[in-house]
This record gives structure tokens, C-alpha cells and sequence, in this order.
């Protein structure tokens, strides 16, 4: 996301509220952005699948995804009307997030936007199986919308692995910083890159391996890993021209401190990366990061490699 020109932004038409569309809008209004407005619909008992189709089946789905139409351009007009381009488009696609990958795709979406469910008890992001799928699969960097507004200057905290761990490229903790400060220039916010180490996983790693029990001095591993930590976190983010003083290197395990630091911050996005070993092995989220999404109190940006080829099928399902 070098550049951002097309975003699309998934519209759920079930619900009043459309925080992913505020979102888009926005940033489709800092960056001069053509902006997409998708309806993915389905419906089991007019798809022909269940029993036989029949032209009245057809018509029927014509007739839903004619009203579908006429709701994205309902609520496209303000947009347009306050000088962004917008586009629509309602396509009959199952699952929801396969349509939604596929679109993303054969639009060239820079980015994607989808509302996230929030639990107002406990502060949190819910995140749907829609959006893990999606997080698995979508090769476009996928902005997860919680629903409050955005800061006059949004906080952006670049959450990076320069250990390289679990599997996770370099390049990757170079294209987050990239996207967060992307942002943060055109939307007039800041950056911070946030790296935890835990000495506790370290300590447990070398005592389970002991073929007798052994007492490790706790403050001086950790010493030892936040030098050696330390030492590449410094190197990428003077490489990226983030100060000092929001650069967080930080002892203890990513779930636990990633969501402190949004909290403290008053973050508004937390800009992660998603790496696959194989086309076979399930897509994991950076560090420990699967535990933190849930408990994050933010927006949620994920990117992927360059080298990343989504798993689904890109051809249209027929209707």
C-alpha cells in the first residue's frame, strides 16, 4: 500500500449504523481515493441449489440484489455528494468472504474495509469468522472498523517482529511501518512501533529442555534479550524515521502489553502483519498476536507479503 487509489468497503445492509463506510469515507477523503461500496448477498432458498431453480427463483434474485443495488446507492449519494467518487457494487457470492476477496481482487483494492462487532461491556473488538477468514485470505490489507470516531490526529501503533519469529519476513515489519506512516502524513496523526519480548517463554523454553531442575537468573536473560532485541528494533525504526520517544520495546508477552499500549496511547489503529508458511498450514497473525484481537480497543490494519496468494478461488461462483 504505497499508494492508496481504490478502497473497497464492505456494507453490511442488515444494520443502520455503517462505521467501515465512516472509516472509508474518510480516508478516501485524505488520500483522493476512488471509493467501492460492496453488498455481498446470498440467499440458500433463492440460489436453486437446495431443490432445483426455476425462472421464478431467478427473478426473485433479481429482484433482491435490484434492492440491494438501490440501498448501496442510497447511501452512496451523501458521499458523492461531499465530493468523493463512489462507486457500488452488489454481487451474489457465497461465503461472505469469498465474495468479498474475489471483488477486493478484480477491483485491485488497495485496501478493505469491514465493520468488526464491539462488546460494549468489556470494551472489545468480537471478531466474526467472516473476519478471521478474511484475515487469512484477503491479499489486500484489511482495515477492521470498530465503531467510534477517529481522533482530529490519529494515534497509528506499527506492531513489528524484528526477531523474525514465527516464521514472519523481514520485509513485512518494514511494509507495516510504511503503511502506518502512509496514514499518519495524510491523515495528520503519528506513528509508534510497539515490539514485546517475553524472558518468561525464554526461561521456560531452556528449563523444559533441562534434563534436571534449574534455577535461571531472570533478570539477567532479560537483559540479555532486550539488548539483543533491541539492537534490530533501533535498527528498523531509525531506518523508518520513527522518534524515539514512540518507539515502545517492551518485556513481557504481546497480548498482555499490545492492548495496554493502545489504552495508554489512545490509539485509534493497531497495523499488524499476517504471515502463511504454506498454502496447507493455517495463516497465523505475528508473535502471539491471534490472543491480542480480541482485546484490542482499536481498529485493527492487516497486511500480508507481497508474495501472499489468497487460497480462494478467484473465478465468479456462478449466480
Amino acid at each position: 500500500m504505497h499508494d492508496i487509489k481504490k478502497i473497497l468497503c464492505v456494507i453490511d445492509p442488515t444494520t443502520e449504523a455503517q462505521p467501515a463506510m465512516q472509516r472509508a469515507a474518510w480516508l478516501a477523503k485524505a488520500t483522493s481515493a476512488e471509493l467501492t461500496l460492496l453488498i455481498c448477498y446470498y440467499n440458500e432458498y433463492l440460489s436453486g441449489e437446495r431443490f432445483f431453480d426455476a425462472p421464478s427463483l431467478e427473478k426473485a434474485r433479481k429482484e433482491v440484489m435490484t434492492r440491494q443495488e438501490d440501498y448501496l446507492e442510497s447511501v452512496a449519494a451523501p458521499l458523492r455528494k461531499d465530493g468523493l467518487s463512489v462507486k457500488t457494487a452488489a454481487v451474489w457470492d457465497h461465503p461472505l468472504y469469498e465474495g468479498i476477496v474475489r471483488v477486493a481482487d478484480k477491483l485491485g483494492a488497495n485496501v478493505v474495509f469491514k465493520d468488526t462487532h464491539y462488546h460494549s461491556a468489556t470494551s472489545r473488538l468480537f471478531l466474526t469468522n467472516t473476519d478471521w477468514n478474511l484475515i487469512r485470505t484477503c491479499a489486500s490489507p484489511l482495515w477492521l472498523v470498530k465503531p467510534r470516531d477517529m481522533q482530529e490526529h490519529p494515534v497509528f501503533i506499527g506492531s513489528i517482529d524484528p526477531m523474525n519469529d514465527n516464521d514472519k519476513p523481514a520485509a513485512l515489519d518494514d511494509e507495516i511501518l510504511e503503511i502506518s506512516r502512509y496514514l499518519a502524513e495524510r491523515t495528520g496523526g503519528t506513528v509508534h512501533a510497539f515490539h514485546a519480548f517475553d524472558p518468561r517463554m525464554a526461561i521456560a523454553t531452556a528449563t523444559a529442555n533441562a534434563y534436571v531442575p534449574v534455577s535461571l537468573p531472570y533478570d539477567e536473560i532479560e537483559e540479555q534479550m532486550r539488548e539483543q532485541h533491541g539492537k534490530r528494533f533501533n535498527e528498523i525504526t531509525k531506518f523508518h524515521k520513527i522518534d524515539d520517544k514512540n518507539a515502545h520495546l517492551v518485556a513481557g508477552a504481546t497480548f498482555e502489553e499490545l492492548p495496554d499500549l493502545t489504552d495508554e496511547l489512545k490509539a485509534d489503529v493497531c497495523v499488524m502483519g499476517a504471515v502463511s508458511r504454506n498454502p496447507w498450514k493455517r495463516l497465523f497473525i505475528g508473535a502471539t498476536a491471534e490472543k491480542v484481537m480480541d482485546h484490542l480497543p482499536c481498529d485493527l490494519l492487516i497486511v500480508k507479503p507481497d508474495w501472499f496468494k489468497t487460497p480462494v478461488q478467484l473465478s465468479e461462483k456462478a449466480a
